[in-house]
């Protein structure tokens, strides 16, 4: 791909509910503050669920001093609401957005239309123009709910003609999922760059039910691997942090341009694996 900005690193947090959460998200993003990356993402709950939580820890980060970048979509808001958001976001000094289409809260059905990202990414470009940095994002294995490979692509394709700036795609375990997804991109004319998600493991069944349900492949021997485990954490994350960090090196000592975090709100195992790949010294 061209257009690659140098080696990036970023770290994903969602919202906490709770006081205590709160706290433990302040020593959090210290600690892995000190492994220099690039910017920190919040993510935004269903239907904008989570606004006022996702903008209370945005502005606490920008105090703080560090660049994060909310995640937006438009949910069932208007859109004077959205310019209001994003106005805000801009006086606290935000100049990354994660532009997505979101997804509508359970019990809502079809009551209210979606707006899709590339229409989310026309609209802060033609109010806000050239103010913001835009992620949106990609799916290697493809969206669950996409029709075909191509057609997927294809979408992704839309947002980045809006004017979308990079993606940031949805984890994987196959590193040749993504290879071949970067390669049908550079086929389509897309030359932003695609950075791939990294999700540390932790917890096989937590993992299992959410990968079922966002389309993202744990292949056999993995699961197997996990499932023999059963209740042995201690073995479980360590595996996993093996695993993922030869998934990351893969990925960088084959082109990928950097690497983004789920971290689920830990420290570790983020932290060692960033650190097996001597990425904190990449600033320095």
């Amino acid at each position: 791909m061209t257009d690659q900005e140098p080696l990036r690193l970023s770290f994903e947090f969602f919202p906490p509910k709770t006081g205590q959460g709160r706290e433990k998200l302040k020593v959090v993003r210290e600690e892995l503050q000190a492994l220099n990356p690039d910017f920190f993402t919040v993510t935004y709950g269903a239907g904008g669920s989570t606004r006022d939580n996702t903008k209370g820890v945005v502005r606490a980060m920008r105090e703080e001093g560090k660049s994060v970048a909310p995640h937006l979509s438009f949910g069932g808001d208007e859109e004077e609401s959205i310019i209001e958001l994003i106005n805000e976001y801009k006086e606290m000094g935000v100049d990354r957005i994660v532009a997505l289409r979101g997804d509508m809260p359970s019990g809502v059905g079809g009551a209210l239309q979606m707006v899709h990202a590339n229409e989310l990414v026309s609209f802060i470009k033609k109010h806000f123009a050239n103010d913001f940095h835009l992620e949106v994002a990609a799916y290697p294995e493809i969206h669950p709910e996409a029709i075909s490979y191509e057609t997927d692509i294809n979408h992704l394709k839309g947002k980045f003609d809006a004017g979308a700036d990079s993606g940031l795609t949805q984890y994987f375990f196959n590193p040749d999922a993504y290879f071949y997804f970067i390669d049908q991109c550079d086929a389509l004319g897309i030359t932003k760059p695609i950075y791939p998600g990294i999700m540390p493991i932790t917890n096989y069944k937590n993992l299992a039910r959410f990968s079922d349900a966002c389309g993202a492949d744990i292949p056999r021997w993995i699961r197997k691997r996990l499932e023999a485990f059963r209740d042995d954490h201690e073995s479980i994350v360590n595996f996993g942090i093996d695993l993922i960090s030869e998934l990351c090196e893969t990925l960088l000592d084959n082109g990928a341009p950097g690497l983004h975090f789920y971290t689920m709100n830990q420290t570790d195992p983020t932290a060692t694996i960033v650190k097996n790949l001597g990425l904190e010294q990449r600033n320095s």
